[in-house]
């Protein structure tokens, strides 16, 4: 007979599962640590300040509401909110209420933003290649695409992710 802290035990990983996901951890950790870095070394930006100003760049306006953008940079609002200050500090990105709508609010790169961005952009293409890209194999992107789609979708499942 089985005692009920075993029956409530999760399935462990096994051996292949482990590597994998230790595998898994190293990059998520080691990954954006060093983006970050060679970011705040070559542009004076952080890796997630560049996530946003990219963002933003891609928008029609180079405009966002504040939700969406946290959502789209796996970001609270709060952090968010934060770091967009700060950037607006610098010029890089104004925020305003949208008419009407309670206390929403909209970023919108500005000049200044677009060309920080389009100056650092060079730079991080570059990382992403020496530390990822150069180092799989053409049919290694399908599976780390697919893989990528479906860990996130996972993730935005779960509601409590990104205080949304």
């Amino acid at each position: 007979m089985t005692d009920a802290h075993e029956q409530d035990a999760p399935p462990w990983l096994d051996d292949a599962e482990m590597q994998a996901w230790l595998a898994n951890s190293a990059i998520m950790i080691s990954l954006p640590a060093a983006l970050d870095a060679r970011m705040r070394r070559e542009s004076d930006l952080t890796f997630f300040e560049y996530m946003a100003l990219s963002v933003l760049s891609e928008q029609p306006e180079r405009t966002l509401q504040m939700s969406e953008l946290a959502a789209r940079t796996a970001a609270s609002l709060s952090r968010l909110s934060h770091v967009v200050r700060r950037m607006e500090g610098r010029g890089l990105i104004i925020r305003a209420r949208v008419p009407g709508a309670g206390r929403r609010t909209i970023a919108t790169l500005t000049e200044a933003g677009w060309e920080v961005v389009v100056a650092a952009a060079p730079g991080h293409v570059v990382a992403v290649r020496e530390y990822l890209l150069d180092h799989l194999e053409r049919r290694d992107l399908a599976a780390l695409t697919r893989i990528g789609g479906a860990v996130e979708a996972a993730v935005r499942a779960d509601s409590a992710v990104g205080g949304q």
